[in-house]
């Protein structure tokens, strides 16, 4: 009754002036993008909108201005030149708002391009390692194109979807992108361990994807109990859950369960996450949502940022003016974390980047986004330790944050705030 059609076929429904989403991260469906790419020469002002996607995004070329123009509600590494280049825009919204703007027809879609699994005997798909906003895209899009891989895994939870939601589907076997980390260094070791020291038996995690939370992770061997709620996970909780130290059982809310709304890593964790009743995967405006989170008691929060002022303002999303990545969910596990009973906000980051520029400062650069106030951050670890600022003075919270910064950089960033007067 289903037939399946050519990539080239399916993406004709896309005309002049639509709105596409695109499916996220992992889950991006590379072959229909191809085929919408393609057709950049007889198609004109078509908006593509989307979180961080892995993969291709040929849309993006800036020599199909005139064809594409992007619109992210998190900014990728595959599309940040748009911004510069002029094809490009920025949408600030938390996580677990995004799905709201697509229910409230804030923001309309004409076509959402998909990935899933293949159906199951009942006709049943999954939408895999990426549920976010694209339930909300679903519902609200006029036309759904699907791409059914064999090799997208069938994982649980809310997105599961019959094959009647699907307008157009095409058959196309590839990999899912993975997602490789490093070693983490010496720094990010320091950091993890300080991070892992303030972590109680019962918690509740909330991290993301890289080095410092994969080390974290490293530290939690021999604790107890923990649950996993968080918007993203990768490869480094999947001995820990086998060896019983995540088991969700103290959770406050989807005890024994390991909640979240997209998924990023190695083929190990893909077929781990596959058929697994552990792992339930929740649309973002759910796993995101501040009054769901702060029912897990000791929920712990652990986000990163990319520099923070000396009175506790965290930039996350932009290099001065210069537009880097997005709000995403760091505001809302933050509150969620502080309003948890025994929960703590953790912002971990390195003293100073790579090229020996401290990342603790005593003004954000002109243009900077601040995405979690200095009302809402609690502690801010670096490889120097741990300062605890809930509660704390602007005079305390200086002093605390300067004991933590890099010793290169802590005489001229403390005279710099005073030297301001203020």
């Amino acid at each position: 009754m289903y037939k399946a059609v050519s990539a080239e076929e399916a993406v004709k429904i896309i005309k002049n002036n639509d709105r596409v989403y695109i499916h996220a991260a992992a889950a991006a469906p590379q072959e229909l993008i191809r085929a919408m790419s393609a057709r950049h020469e007889e198609l004109r002002n078509v908006e593509v909108c989307h979180l961080h996607t892995e993969g291709d995004a040929p849309y993006a070329n800036p020599k199909y201005k005139d064809s594409f123009h992007v619109n992210s509600f998190f900014i990728g590494k595959n599309v940040r030149h748009t911004l510069e280049a002029g094809n490009g825009s920025y949408t600030p919204v938390f996580l677990s708002e995004l799905p709201i703007l697509f229910k409230r027809n804030i923001v309309d879609l004409d076509v959402a391009l998909i990935q899933v699994s293949p159906p199951d005997k009942h006709g049943y798909c999954s939408l895999g390692v990426s549920v976010e906003a694209t339930l909300a895209a679903i519902d609200n899009a006029s036309h759904v194109i699907a791409q059914v891989n064999p090799k997208m895994p069938r994982v649980l939870g809310d997105g599961i979807i019959h094959i009647t939601e699907l307008d157009t589907f095409i058959e196309h076997e590839a990999d899912i992108p993975e997602l490789v980390l490093g070693k983490p260094n010496e720094v990010e070791t320091k950091i993890a361990n300080y991070v892992a020291s303030v972590i109680d038996n019962g918690s509740t995690l909330q991290m993301g994807i890289g080095n410092i939370p994969n080390a974290v992770l490293s530290q939690l061997g021999n604790h107890k109990n923990l649950g996993l709620h968080t918007e993203m996970f990768s490869d480094g909780v999947i001995d820990l859950i086998l060896d019983d130290v995540i088991n969700g059982n103290e959770k406050g809310i989807n005890a024994g369960r390991a909640l979240a709304t997209f998924l990023m890593g190695t083929k190990k964790l893909y077929d781990y996450v596959d058929d697994n009743p552990f792992v339930e995967m929740r649309a973002s405006d759910y796993v995101n949502d501040v009054a769901i989170i702060r029912q897990n008691p000791k929920m712990v929060a652990i986000n990163s940022a990319i520099e923070i002022d000396l009175t506790g303002q965290v930039c996350a999303d932009s290099i001065g003016s210069r537009m880097y990545s997005g709000v995403g969910g760091q505001m809302d596990f933050i509150r969620g974390a502080s309003l948890s009973d025994g929960g703590r906000a953790i912002i971990a980051l390195p003293s100073q980047t790579n090229k020996g520029v401290s990342r603790i400062v005593p003004f954000l650069k002109q243009g900077a986004g601040i995405v979690t106030t200095r009302a809402h951050v609690h502690c801010v670890v670096t490889e120097y330790g741990m300062a605890d600022l809930y509660g704390k003075t602007i005079k305390q919270r200086v002093k605390a944050l300067v004991n933590i910064t890099h010793p290169d950089h802590q005489e001229s960033i403390e005279k710099s705030y005073f030297d301001a007067g203020i």
